[in-house]
């Protein structure tokens, strides 16, 4: 819009990732006239899609499977299907190789995984059936945390917190016997990005788990794109605006507005807020700890990959990494600053299932693995090598690569400091104090300023919810003048 920049608005915010419309499109549908500006040449954050390596392969740049946008509470109310969205699940979640040709297999049927597990299927229902069926009622309570809103279910939130508090090691060793069923969990325990013998490291696990038997692990039709698309349209029916090529500086340049929402790091709401919020505050923003970053590289293949387990080549995940024992090294060594030889690999084939991402008989593939934060070493040969451990020919297959180390990352998205693409470390004390330590996490000292990005509760995915709380929080603290 030519003139955002001379218009009053009721907020103003700074980001379009999905936490970002998220806030935009719940205050729009109360009738708060809305801007939403964005440095980049295209909405989405971390929801994009780009032709990174050649024509016609389509690459998510970030997210690219999503358990939490069809969990989300916010984002199933908003319909998005009805705006162009299309979910597409793979006939398997997730598949996780082992040495010899064997898999722990995530099925959409939470029978079907407990019988692939052998003698730890009775422990695996043990943990996950009460979970998987009260589903819904445990959604709503794990994405609103305190103090939006106390649990609705309280004695259910209990259940899932005996397990969610303890570390994945000591989780997956009291439950599980075999190596398989420890794999499978300690695999889904990497996504906290800690190493897996700190508390709370299961939370993440517990909940991927049951969600793929509750909702399962979809991906976006054409790409994650879609999915900041379809906000973006829910936002303009309810008369919000969207600016992008916009870079913001410093909040001086911004309209006039109630409130302004910052879909960003702590550090970059710091420095763009500047004198708006007071140095001590700041510093306590710029004091927020990011853990380790990402090496990601998007390849554009000839075929499919060549796992040698058959529910990997039918799976939309697939965790490479080995055992439990293995999984820990490796998360362990970005956290402290080491590259591990073997690392855990995080990789998405989309075209198994949306055969819109690639040319007839063409694949992608989408993989990173967790480095040390700032790291700028090559890990190509170490994922390249971790794949075809499991699938013998897969080197055969790759047309072209497009990597990124944590400084292409954060160049990319400034959000991702130091290649940390979760939002900032999810360790036992920031849980409790996303971004700083305040009863209302998404205010500030300044009443017309919030946040609303991954760095506040709930805490990173493609859910929404961090932005439609802190919509709350402006509702609430804006309009009785707090």
């Amino acid at each position: 819009m030519p003139n955002a920049r001379s218009t009053e608005y009721d907020a103003v915010i700074i980001g379009s990732g999905p936490n970002g419309l998220g806030a935009a499109v719940a205050l729009a549908q109360k009738g708060w006239r809305v801007l939403v500006v964005e440095a980049g040449e295209a909405i989405g954050g971390g929801t994009r899609t780009k032709e990174l390596t050649l024509q016609g392969f389509h690459h998510d740049v970030c997210s690219a499977v999503h358990p939490t946008a069809v969990a989300s509470p916010f984002l199933r109310a908003l319909k998005l299907e009805e705006h162009g969205l299309r979910w597409i699940h793979p006939e398997i979640p997730l598949a996780h190789p082992l040495d010899g040709g064997r898999a722990a297999v995530l099925h959409r049927s939470l029978d079907a995984t407990a019988e692939g597990l052998g003698r730890d299927g009775r422990g695996y229902r043990r943990l996950f059936a009460t979970l998987v069926k009260n589903a819904d009622k445990l959604y709503g309570d794990i994405f609103t945390p305190p103090p939006m809103a106390l649990p609705r279910h309280p004695l259910l939130m209990a259940r899932f917190g005996m397990a969610a508090a303890m570390p994945v090691q000591l989780l997956a060793r009291t439950i599980f016997k075999d190596d398989a069923a420890r794999a499978l969990l300690a695999g889904n325990g990497a996504h906290s990005v800690l190493p897996l013998t700190q508390m709370f490291t299961s939370a993440v696990a517990v909940m991927l788990q049951f969600s793929a038997h509750a909702v399962g692990w979809p991906v976006a039709a054409g790409g994650s794109q879609s999915i900041a698309n379809a906000l973006a349209a829910v936002l303009q029916k309810h008369g919000g605006e969207i600016v992008c090529g916009w870079p913001v500086k410093t909040m001086s340049e911004l309209p006039k507005a109630r409130a302004y929402l910052f879909d960003t790091s702590p550090r970059v709401m710091s420095r763009v807020a500047g004198e708006e919020l007071p140095a001590g505050f700041r510093r306590r923003l710029e004091a927020f700890k990011h853990g380790p970053g990402i090496f990601k590289i998007d390849y554009a293949l000839s075929g499919p990959v060549p796992w040698t387990n058959e529910s990997c080549r039918k799976a939309g995940t697939v965790h490479v990494g080995g055992t439990l024992e293995e999984i820990a090294v490796s998360e362990r060594d970005a956290f402290e600053g080491r590259h591990c030889e073997k690392p855990f690999i995080l990789v998405a084939q989309q075209s198994v299932c949306d055969p819109s991402r690639a040319p007839d008989g063409k694949h992608t593939l989408w993989a990173y693995c967790h480095v040390p934060h700032g790291s700028t070493q090559d890990m190509e040969p170490r994922i390249t090598a971790q794949i075809e451990r499991f699938a013998p020919g897969f080197r055969d297959c790759i047309l072209a690569r497009h990597t990124m180390n944590c400084a292409q990352v954060e160049a990319y998205n400034m959000n991702c400091h130091g290649g940390d693409i979760v939002g900032g470390m999810v360790n036992l004390a920031q849980l409790l104090t996303r971004p700083v330590a305040r009863l209302d996490p998404y205010s500030t000292p300044n009443p017309k300023v919030f946040i609303c990005s991954a760095s506040t509760p709930p805490a990173g995915g493609v859910h929404g919810m961090c932005g439609w709380n802190a919509a709350q929080s402006v509702m609430r603290r804006v309009k009785s003048g707090i």
